[in-house]
């Protein structure tokens, strides 16, 4: 099963591709898509839509996972990550690809342990996780932590969809 997980940003935009097999896990890609920062929101919206669109079309995955925004105190601020986060979940969908979302504290939990984990012990685990796997930054990282955690947590959630379904 090949998963993408993307941890969404109007400057960057995370994007990790992982392969789960059973238990275990393996690299196959990840990068950020970059949007110009001089360019107006709509703008940047296209640039990260389209963005991922050429990395669903390279890798072809079978499902998406997709970070939750958390309310900063910046009410603007929040604002402007979740139009990014709707682009992100839009170029997943429209791909036709299964959308799973996650709360930052549960993807923090699943890949180091503790939900309030730093920065750069995602990317430790990440890379433990994930041996022989370089990490092209930080976004890079939390998007490969948001694929693991779907990894992770996927057979738990299709069984209460089948639940859901069948009653």
């Amino acid at each position: 099963m090949m998963l993408l997980g993307l941890d969404p940003g109007l400057r960057r935009t995370g994007w990790g591709v992982i392969v789960s097999e059973d238990n275990r896990l393996g690299h196959v890609a990840n990068g950020c898509v970059e949007a110009q920062g001089g360019l107006g929101l709509a703008q940047r919206l296209v640039q990260i839509h389209d963005g991922l669109a050429g990395v669903i079309e390279r890798y072809r995955p079978d499902e998406a996972a997709v970070e939750e925004t958390f309310v900063n105190r910046n009410p603007m601020s929040t604002l402007k990550l979740g139009q990014a986060r709707g682009v992100v979940l839009l170029a997943a969908a429209r791909a036709g690809l299964a959308v799973a979302e996650y709360s930052p504290n549960l993807v923090k939990k699943t890949v180091v342990g503790t939900g309030h984990a730093a920065k750069q012990q995602i990317q430790a685990m990440v890379a433990i996780l994930l041996p022989g796997c370089a990490i092209a930054g930080a976004d890079a990282a939390d998007a490969l932590a948001v694929a693991i955690c779907h990894a992770h947590h996927r057979s738990t959630r299709n069984r209460l969809a089948a639940l859901e379904a069948a009653s």
